[in-house]
């Protein structure tokens, strides 16, 4: 791929978040970008205001100038039934995935890959703030928005990159990574991988790609199943080490210790210890590339989150109200633990709608055990994705197994607020990585009208 032979790129599901970044770093190379999504979103406005001319009904008419296009991006959540993806295939127009074209860019920069079956998003999020605060940023590709600069997409004139290493569809194996983060190999994604031991396999052959085998970054659980890495964490012997931690108007104060030296008042205002974790293995990647200490400590001070991550949208003396994207059992439980760490004194509600079938039938006791640290808990339907139902598997199924007194099967915002309506104080969660943010509006008006 060459892009000073583009003119013009089609994306098919552009509306995604890693689709979305694509066609902005195609747009800043004066690039005309076209776009096909199933739903109008703040992501496809932000792209139709640079100037990506997008439509929302798979309908060939609808692209202007077809026979122009060079290439086409699709991503794998399209279905083969799919007007574009048919129509481009026979008439042999250039027709790539997603993780092809990060590949292609990938081998443009010193790439720093953040892999993982948890933490990618806010630890590439952390890396991408860090360059850009100390101006060594090339390109920045960011699987959630950053609420430091509502895009998941950063562009500046240096010559690091960041990207989010995916392991869905093994996509990760097309990147050319120059320096590899790994923040956990929990089993997931068994729709494709069948077994934990083939997930692993899949992370051993990815980080096989490094040309420096000591380019290797694990959290520090991971340490013994690598050679030759650099390990992070909260244990002396990791080589970067977070220390001596407090919580201080609910902000961490901490501590870094790195090649035997300890350097001092760091602050993070993100919950939870794995997202000190995070933060731990973002820095030690921009160390390793050279950034300086003093611009990581700015950064870290001034980090804000992603969207969907610990994203707190009302905090007052009676009510917190986070969102999150948490979604895998490991995840909630990290969440809930952040939680009771931060409002140790109210009781927490979570409202959580499952992602995928096919994860609820695989985790299904390892997700009765995550909701059950709620006080009370309200479940919504299965969120099917890319899945059709499989029989038997369903919220019933998972409400029954979880041993919570208060908890329910709810299908309304208004059946929520009703529930709410007898409630004082509490921290309410909606949880999951389906389409249940779309109800956070609505939950922000109820909680400001009480």
């Amino acid at each position: 791929m060459l892009e000073t032979e583009l003119r013009k790129v089609h994306f098919i599901g552009i509306g995604g978040i890693g689709m979305s970044a694509l066609a902005h770093y195609f747009i800043s190379k004066n690039i005309n970008v076209s776009g096909y999504d199933k739903i109008k979103s703040e992501i496809t406005q932000s792209l139709e205001i640079k100037g990506a001319k997008i439509f929302y009904e798979d309908n060939l008419n609808a692209i202007e100038s077809i026979n122009n296009i060079d290439l086409v991006i699709y991503t794998p959540a399209i279905g083969e039934d799919n007007n574009q993806l048919k129509y481009f295939s026979k008439h042999s127009i250039p027709l790539l995935k997603r993780s092809d074209v990060l590949g292609d860019i990938s081998r443009l920069f010193k790439t720093i890959a953040v892999a993982g079956t948890h933490g990618k998003t806010t630890t590439s999020s952390i890396v991408a703030h860090i360059l850009r605060t100390s101006n060594q940023d090339g390109v920045c590709f960011i699987g959630g928005i950053s609420s430091n600069y509502n895009s998941n997409f950063l562009l500046g004139k240096g010559v690091l990159s960041v990207m989010e290493a995916d392991e869905y569809d093994r996509s990760f194996l097309k990147l050319s990574p120059h320096s590899i983060v790994l923040t956990s190999m929990d089993a997931d994604h068994l729709d494709i991988y069948n077994d934990k031991e083939t997930l692993q396999s899949s992370f051993y052959n990815f980080t096989e790609l490094l040309e420096n085998k000591k380019k290797l970054i694990v959290e520090e659980s991971l340490k013994n199943l690598f050679k030759n890495n650099l390990t992070y964490g909260f244990n002396s012997e990791s080589n970067l080490q977070i220390l001596n931690i407090k919580i201080l108007d609910n902000c961490y104060q901490f501590d870094i210790k790195y090649r035997n030296k300890i350097y001092n008042n760091f602050s993070f205002k993100m919950p939870g210890k794995y997202n000190l974790l995070n933060a731990a293995g973002a820095v030690l990647s921009c160390l390793e590339n050279e950034i300086n200490m003093d611009d990581i400590r700015s950064a870290l001070h001034s980090y804000k989150g992603v969207k969907r991550r610990f994203d707190i949208h009302v905090e007052n003396s009676e009510i917190v109200y986070i969102d999150d994207y948490a979604h895998h059992p490991s995840e909630i439980s990290a969440l809930l633990n952040a939680v009771k760490e931060f409002y140790p004194n109210k009781i927490t509600i979570g409202l959580f709608q499952p992602h995928l079938y096919s994860r609820t039938r695989d985790f299904l006791q390892d997700f009765s055990s995550s909701l059950s640290s709620l006080d009370e808990l309200f479940l919504l339907p299965i969120y099917p994705a890319r899945e059709k139902p499989i029989e038997g598997i369903n919220s019933s199924l998972l409400l029954s197994k979880v041993p919570l007194l208060k908890k329910q099967i709810i299908s309304s915002e208004n059946d929520l607020f009703s529930q709410l309506d007898s409630k004082n104080s509490f921290v309410l969660l909606t949880i999951g990585a389906g389409d249940i943010d779309e109800w956070v509006p609505s939950i922000i008006d109820y909680i400001n009208k009480r």
